[in-house]
């Protein structure tokens, strides 16, 4: 069973910064896609970023430039660094797991807030 806890969530200011962590259980993280999706009160879940086993990196237009997402193997943990933050990125951050075989596994989620 992989289990995912994230960290990192807070309040921040806008044009701030924080970091989210997503540490893994399992051996099977070196073999999985890892990501992030985030979901605004009365939104749908929007994804947000992933990287490859060979850390090929894809984000979405909405982040770009301003969110980094970057892996561990050594460690089974990926991150997000999210930097000048808008009010618009205020959402609960989840970190997901995509198995090579198919199946997801998810993250309880962690609040990032994103005001003055």
């Amino acid at each position: 069973q992989v289990q995912l806890v994230e960290s990192g969530g807070g309040l921040v200011q806008p044009g701030g910064s924080l970091r989210l962590s997503c540490a893994a259980s399992g051996s099977i993280f070196r073999t999985a896609v890892m990501g992030w999706y985030r979901q605004s009160a009365g939104k749908q879940r929007e994804w947000v970023a992933s990287v490859s086993t060979d850390e090929r990196i894809n984000s979405a237009d909405s982040v770009k430039g301003r969110f980094t997402i970057s892996r561990d193997n050594a460690n089974n943990v990926v991150y997000l660094q999210m930097n000048s933050l808008e009010p618009e990125d205020t959402a609960v951050y989840y970190c997901y797991l995509r198995k090579p075989g198919g199946g997801t596994n998810w993250g309880q989620g962690t609040q990032v807030t994103v005001s003055a």
